[in-house]
């Protein structure tokens, strides 16, 4: 069951994406100059870019309370990477 819950932790916004991308191609190149920035967003970021994308398509751009979905992502992120690390910290010892 643990092993489910990550996969589907670590595929779920990347499939959101993905599926959001097919509806919407127009959105992602609006939001987006080159095709490298969406591509490394997803594979690196994809809260942050969910809340990006979130914010260009509500307001525009990321002004207001856009800036709220992207910093919703920016915390999911980072806790999403160094969560693993925080709960397997005991796994090493140290002597």
């Amino acid at each position: 069951m643990c092993c489910i819950t990550t996969i589907l932790i670590l595929l779920g916004p990347r499939i959101a994406i993905f599926i959001w991308w097919l509806i919407n191609p127009g959105l992602f190149s609006s939001a987006f100059n080159l095709w490298i920035w969406p591509l490394l967003f997803a594979v690196f970021a994809p809260f942050s870019m969910l809340g990006f994308l979130i914010s260009w398509s509500l307001y525009g751009g990321i002004t207001g309370y856009g800036w709220i979905f992207l910093i919703v992502g920016i915390v999911l992120d980072i806790s999403s990477h160094t969560g693993a690390g925080y709960r397997h910290r005991d796994r090493f010892r140290r002597d």
